[in-house]
């Protein structure tokens, strides 16, 4: 799951750097076509979302992660033969559409392996490969750059393509042989499917279930729920920023006064400290339980000041160093999107409920996504004003979100105590009633024994 995850994350943003080397130029972008590009990706993102979803609950998950993998992985190859913003448009569509599956669908894969105090670990360790695999590949991209500088030959930006195409369409094998859910797996026996299956009965959150009959009534439910308000509009904000950030982000160190080799270089440690903030979230989160939303509320501070601070500095080479200390600070964006993945398989309980309030989630993430490349303008380099404070203003709305959203949670647990105290039943009775709803497919608005993590 980390090498696939790294490979999609580096597949998406690689547009930013075949900026550097040359792709506009080469096909003859103009304007806004660039921007376009991203846009594109996650309006086909999102238009996949619901019925790669579906096919996720009604299908083996492990095969149709794989099938998607492949097909982008095509997609990827083929755009190192593009010659024109048309061939670049199609291809990139293609790839946002097959890609749509693979972050709600490990999300449904950490849900069948984990308890509950255990999602946040296990995903950000698989989300970690958003920084970490980018290390690997900024080091073989500039190896990449160099070699194209030096020797001339293929554009850089076309051999950048076939790498990460190459790349993609082996981890989508080894994908196909190994990844799914404990019940998909061939590489267990009966005995120990079963004792995978009962390891998450204490989640209260149902089993692991590949073709899960669809239930209306919990589309019904899911709408009403608050959550999917929250989850959404949390996934929006966060995602205006990322979008400006993963597009732009190479564009704008050039904007400070580096060369095309040493933006592959000053990221680097970036991404490195992303890598350690990862995994020092991950293990904390695991050792003291219900401090998710309080590091996803913290991590929008950082990146609101250095965004802030970024667009009020003036253009001058001498600010390089110190407007690169202010973007580093854009670090810990992607925390408070990726915690809250982790609550839809902690806190969300009901097979087809589950699927309405993640793919809704998706849609605010490709939104936001879509927002935030085009608020970062061509025409605005090189400080990008209107778009570090659009994205400064979504991070400041974001924490007051997370505050209420965490409100809400401790509401209602708070409320499900009072009652269960009323009601005289013993703890390890509510335990095991909560199980056992949990086992019919019960959501978790209509079962009361259930509590959400925070």
């Amino acid at each position: 799951m980390w090498v696939c995850y790294g490979i999609q994350q580096t597949d998406k943003v690689s547009l930013g750097t075949q900026a550097l080397f040359g792709i506009r130029e080469d096909t003859g972008l103009l304007g806004q076509q660039y921007q376009w590009l991203t846009t594109m990706f996650y309006i086909a993102y999102l238009c996949g979302e619901l019925p790669s979803n579906f096919l996720l609950q009604r299908w083996a998950l492990g095969r149709t992660l794989s099938i998607y993998m492949l097909c982008w992985g095509i997609c990827v190859i083929c755009i190192s033969a593009a010659q024109n913003w048309t061939h670049l448009m199609v291809l990139r569509t293609l790839q946002g559409f097959f890609e749509c599956t693979i972050s709600p669908g490990f999300i449904l894969v950490i849900g069948t392996w984990y308890r509950t105090e255990e999602h946040s670990s296990r995903s950000l360790f698989f989300q970690s490969a958003n920084a970490g695999f980018g290390v690997i590949a900024d080091l073989v991209m500039y190896g990449i750059g160099t070699h194209a500088q030096k020797y001339g030959g293929i554009a850089a930006w076309r051999c950048i393509s076939l790498f990460l195409g190459a790349s993609t369409i082996v981890a989508a094998l080894v994908c196909f042989a190994l990844l799914g859910s404990p019940k998909e797996v061939r590489w267990m026996n009966k005995d120990e499917k079963r004792m995978a299956a009962a390891r998450i009965l204490g989640n209260k959150a149902g089993r692991d279930v590949t073709g899960t009959k669809w239930n209306w009534d919990q589309v019904t439910e899911a709408l009403k729920d608050p959550v999917l308000y929250f989850s959404t509009l949390n996934a929006f904000l966060s995602s205006v920023p990322n979008g400006g950030i993963t597009t732009f982000g190479s564009l704008m160190y050039k904007s400070f006064g580096f060369t095309q080799l040493q933006v592959l270089l000053v990221g680097i440690p970036r991404s490195v400290m992303s890598l350690i903030l990862f995994v020092i979230v991950g293990f904390y989160t695991r050792k003291v339980p219900n401090r998710r939303m309080y590091i996803m509320a913290l991590a929008c501070l950082p990146p609101f000041i250095g965004l802030l601070s970024l667009s009020l500095l003036p253009s001058s080479p001498h600010l390089k160093w110190t407007k690169w200390g202010l973007y580093f600070m854009t670090v810990p964006t992607v925390l408070s999107l990726f915690l809250a993945w982790t609550l839809i398989p902690s806190n969300i309980s009901g097979r087809t409920k589950k699927t309405i309030i993640s793919s809704s989630t998706f849609l605010g993430y490709c939104v936001g996504n879509m927002c935030g490349s085009q608020i970062f303008r061509t025409e605005d380099a090189p400080q990008y004003i209107p778009g570090t404070i659009g994205a400064s203003i979504c991070l400041g709305m974001e924490f007051l979100l997370i505050c209420a959203w965490r409100g809400w949670y401790m509401w209602q647990n708070r409320k499900r105590e009072r009652e269960a105290r009323e009601s005289g039943v013993s703890a390890e009775e509510m335990e095991r009633l909560g199980r056992e709803m949990g086992e019919q497919d019960v959501t978790d608005l209509k079962n009361p024994y259930f509590r959400y993590s925070l």
